[in-house]
C-alpha cells in the first residue's frame, strides 16, 4: 500500500502544495494521471482545476472525480487518487453516497497512490472522529477508508497560554476521544506529512514534526524520519470506554 498524507496543502507564504511537491513527486514515482475527489469543497470545478495547475510541473494529468457519470469507475481505473482538504462531514457523506469508499479501497488495495490533505488524510483513518470540522451535514456513517489502523489529527496545534481562548486544547480534545476509545492518535502539525510504503511508515516534513498520543501514556514527540511503521500493526478499539 502506497499512500502520502498531508497535514495541510498551503503553507505561509507558498502556492498550493508547494511545500510537498518534492514528496509528491517522489510518491507519484512515474505516475503521470491521477484522479482528484474534491467533495470536500462545494465548488468542485475550481477545486479540480487549482490541484491540477499545482501539478502541471510534474507533468500529472487530473481528472476530477465529479466530472465522471460514475466518479468510483473512474476511481477503480486510477493511477493515483487525491481527496483534497476541506470538510471532512462533506466529504465522507459524498464518499458514502458515491461507492467511492469502497472504490478508493479497492484501488488502494491494488497498489494505486493514495494521496490526503487534511479531511482527505483523515479519510485514510478507520474513523472520523479526529477531525476539527464543523458537522455542517450528516454522513451515513463515520466509518472512513480505514487505509491505516490508526487516527490522525490533521493541522495539529499546540496549546498556547497567551491566547484568549477557553475552551479545550487540542491535546485535552484527543484525550477526551482516547477516554472513549483505545486506537493511537498521531497529531500531525503543518508542514508534516505521513508516507506509507508497504510495511514502512515514516513522518516527513518541517523539524516541528508530530505528536503521538495513546490511552494511558504522556503524548511522545516524534521528529521527520521517525519510524512509525509499528503502528500497522495497531488493532484499533473503540467505543471502548477506560474503566
Amino acid at each position: 500500500m502506497r499512500l502520502l498524507l498531508l497535514s495541510n496543502s498551503t503553507a505561509p507564504g507558498r502556492g498550493y502544495l508547494d511545500h510537498a511537491q518534492e514528496e509528491i513527486r517522489t510518491a507519484l514515482d512515474g505516475r503521470r494521471r491521477l484522479v482528484f475527489v474534491p467533495y470536500a469543497l462545494a465548488d468542485h470545478d475550481g477545486y479540480t482545476a487549482r490541484v491540477a495547475e499545482a501539478l502541471a510541473p510534474l507533468g500529472v494529468e487530473v481528472t476530477g472525480a465529479h466530472t465522471a457519470s460514475d466518479p468510483a469507475e473512474l476511481v477503480r481505473d486510477a493511477e493515483a487518487v487525491f481527496v483534497g482538504g476541506g470538510n471532512s462531514f462533506r466529504l465522507l457523506k459524498a464518499l458514502h453516497e458515491r461507492d467511492l469508499v469502497r472504490a478508493i479501497r479497492e484501488r488502494t488495495d491494488a497498489g494505486a497512490l493514495y494521496m490526503g490533505s487534511s479531511a482527505g488524510t483523515n479519510m485514510a483513518c478507520p474513523t472520523l472522529r479526529t477531525t476539527n470540522d464543523m458537522p455542517i451535514v450528516q454522513p451515513p456513517s463515520f466509518e472512513a477508508l480505514g487505509l491505516l489502523p490508526f487516527q490522525i489529527n490533521p493541522h495539529y496545534l499546540d496549546g498556547s497560554p497567551a491566547t484568549a481562548h477557553m475552551g479545550e486544547t487540542r491535546a485535552e480534545r484527543l484525550e477526551q476521544f482516547l477516554e472513549e476509545n483505545d486506537v493511537p492518535v498521531v497529531g500531525l502539525r503543518e508542514g508534516t506529512w505521513l508516507r506509507r510504503e508497504g510495511d514502512r511508515l515514516t513522518l516527513g516534513g518541517i523539524e516541528a514534526g508530530a505528536v503521538v498520543f495513546r490511552r494511558g501514556e504522556q503524548p511522545s514527540e516524534i521528529r521527520p524520519g521517525h519510524d512509525l511503521s509499528a503502528l500497522l500493526q495497531e488493532q484499533p478499539r473503540f467505543d471502548t470506554p477506560a474503566v
